[in-house]
C-alpha cells in the first residue's frame, strides 16, 4: 500500500521501519538506537547525552527517566498504523512523541 503526501507524491511503506523502531524503543531504548533507525541522529544524541552523561550526575534518575520516554515512545511507535507511522515520522520528520 502506498502513502499519498500532501503534495500528491507517493510515499513507499515504512511498515518495517515501525516495527523494528518500536521494538528497540521498548528494548534499548536509553541508547537512542531508535532514533537512529530513523535518521533523528541529533535527537539519538540527546537520548545518549542524557542516558550516560546526566545519568550519572543525577545518580541514575535521568537514565531512569528517558527509559521511562522511550517505552512510551516504542509503545507510541507499535500503536499507529504504518500510514499514519510514515507520515508522521517519516515525511514531516517528527522526533519526538
Amino acid at each position: 500500500m502506498q502513502v499519498i503526501d500532501e503534495n500528491g507524491n507517493s510515499i513507499p511503506n515504512e511498515s518495517s521501519k515501525r516495527v523494528i523502531a518500536g521494538i528497540l524503543a521498548i528494548i534499548l531504548g536509553p541508547l537512542g538506537i531508535h532514533k537512529f533507525i530513523l535518521g533523528y541522529t541529533q535527537e539519538g544524541i540527546i537520548i545518549l547525552v542524557c542516558t550516560f552523561i546526566l545519568g550519572v550526575i543525577t545518580c541514575g534518575i535521568a537514565a531512569w527517566a528517558m527509559g521511562i520516554i522511550t517505552l512510551i515512545e516504542g509503545i507510541i511507535y507499535l500503536t499507529k498504523s504504518d500510514e499514519e507511522f510514515v507520515y508522521m515520522y517519516q515525511t514531516n520528520k517528527k522526533g519526538w512523541f
